[in-house]
């Protein structure tokens, strides 16, 4: 990791001016200019129009200051209005603070507001060309990135319509492939990819770990799991003021605590909250394979990679018992499955399969490598294998997640990754309860006991 500092935040100042009638505007910008030209002919007069204010001062910002290096991410957190966005467009440089200074070395590429840097009645094709030289590419440069442009961010037709027929998501859509294509060196994400459909927002976290590495991310937003997963530090603003800095652990552990105490909501009852059969489903009998017709498949193009000497077809998600399945309670026992087909012949093949949360971080995996090492899956050039996962699906929070499946050959340590679909599958979780955590613990025993009194 360099050292180099590329952000030095010194003691920044924020403030606004708020007026309590429009009318005092026009005075405040009339009355003092007129106190300067009467200071010759009447001083007393002069004075009270100079110092006289129509205004009340607010503070956005109060003696902020940090740093960040290359290789850093910093998770910018607090309330709605603490002032977190009013620090990222100072650092942007689209704000001046009051007091204090922001030193940026390279390249800075913002999403702070969706359609941000784009003219409305302009088509998406020359929004890039707009925010693309905005962001300091030449013509030259965004016409050579242009295809990758387009196709990053996956908006087909669209991309020749005005901006003001997009849908929110498909403005960040675009938004985002432009920032992920201009060499940035500083990149600033304010709850942008709040919008984006599930597997969309699997592409922008794939990219982001890319660029941790190479540049410095600031990411604001509300997300506890997003800083966790993206930022290695984080910083606290509650009305202006820093609350906290430090470790991105730290920080958010004492945040929860004080957006949470004495602020949950009633629970919601389980219907309200799980919609659809809650129960915890027994296992099925035995069955060559789930119906697949009742689950979950995999549709349209999706990200992949490989040697090209096999192919993945066919993925689908089923439950074993038979029961459709549209999105998953937690307990249910389910079936993978994923056909391959062999372009050339392939010695000692391979399954396995990802779980990923929405952040794109694995959080579940199982692999075939273990059950045919003595007797290795060979298949000719032109044959075809299913491959099979059946599991009971954990119980785990609520939101989106994703399942990767992978064919290689070889070993575990020593392999050809053949074909790697990112987001094959993806699928909603909705538990009947929450605890706040990834998954729930499968116990033996819960309750609580009461104990005897205390004598004396």
């Amino acid at each position: 990791m360099s050292t180099e500092v590329s952000i030095r935040a010194e003691g920044l100042f924020k403030a606004y001016r708020v007026y309590a009638d429009p009318k005092d505007r026009l005075r405040q910008a009339v009355f003092p200019r007129l106190g300067w030209l009467l200071s010759r002919l009447a001083p007393p007069l002069a004075r009270r129009l100079r110092d006289r204010s129509y205004f009340t001062e607010f503070w956005a910002l109060r003696d902020l200051s940090f740093e960040a290096v290359i290789g850093e991410s910093i998770g910018i957190v607090g309330r709605n209005g603490s002032g977190k966005s009013t620090l990222l467009q100072i650092v942007c440089g689209t704000l001046t603070p009051s007091l204090g200074s922001v030193t940026v070395r390279g390249r800075i590429a913002a999403l702070l507001e969706l359609g941000s840097g784009f003219n409305p009645e302009y088509t998406g094709r020359e929004n890039i060309f707009l925010n693309a030289s905005v962001l300091g590419l030449a013509r030259e440069e965004i016409e050579a990135r242009l295809d990758d442009i387009i196709a990053f961010a996956e908006i087909g037709a669209f991309i020749d319509q005005p901006i003001k027929t997009y849908s929110s998501g498909m403005a960040m859509r675009l938004a985002f492939a432009v920032v992920a294509h201009v060499d940035a060196d500083v990149l600033v994400i304010d709850e942008a990819l709040a919008v984006g459909d599930a597997i969309f927002q699997q592409k922008c976290f794939r990219w982001l770990r890319g660029f941790q590495e190479r540049g410095i991310l600031l990411y604001c937003g509300h997300d506890t799991g997003a800083i966790l997963g993206l930022c290695q530090k984080a910083i606290w603003i509650d009305r202006g003021d820093v609350r906290m800095a430090g470790p991105a652990r730290d920080v958010m552990e004492a945040y929860n605590i004080f957006v949470h105490s004495g602020q949950l909501p009633p629970e919601a009852p389980v219907a309200a909250r799980a919609p659809g059969p809650v129960a915890d489903p027994a296992p099925g009998p035995a069955m060559a394979l789930a119906d697949p017709s009742r689950g979950l498949r995999m549709e349209g193009e999706r990200t992949s990679y490989g040697s090209g000497q096999a192919e993945i077809a066919e993925v689908t998600l089923a439950r074993v018992d038979g029961q459709p399945l549209a999105w998953i309670v937690g307990g249910e026992e389910v079936e993978l499955a994923f056909r391959i087909e062999a372009r050339s012949a392939i010695l000692g093949g391979i399954a396995g399969i990802v779980v990923k949360d929405r952040l794109g971080q694995p959080i579940l995996g199982e692999n075939t490598a273990d059950l045919y090492a003595d007797a290795p899956i060979d298949l000719p050039a032109g044959g075809t294998a299913q491959a099979v996962f059946r599991f009971r699906m954990p119980a785990l929070r609520r939101g989106s997640y994703s399942i990767s499946p992978a064919f290689a050959s070889g070993t575990l340590a020593n392999h050809v990754q053949h074909h790697w679909i990112h987001d094959a599958i993806v699928f909603e979780v909705h538990p009947t309860r929450d605890v706040g955590a990834v998954m729930l613990l499968e116990v033996s025993h819960r309750g609580i006991e009461r104990l005897p009194e205390r004598a004396g």
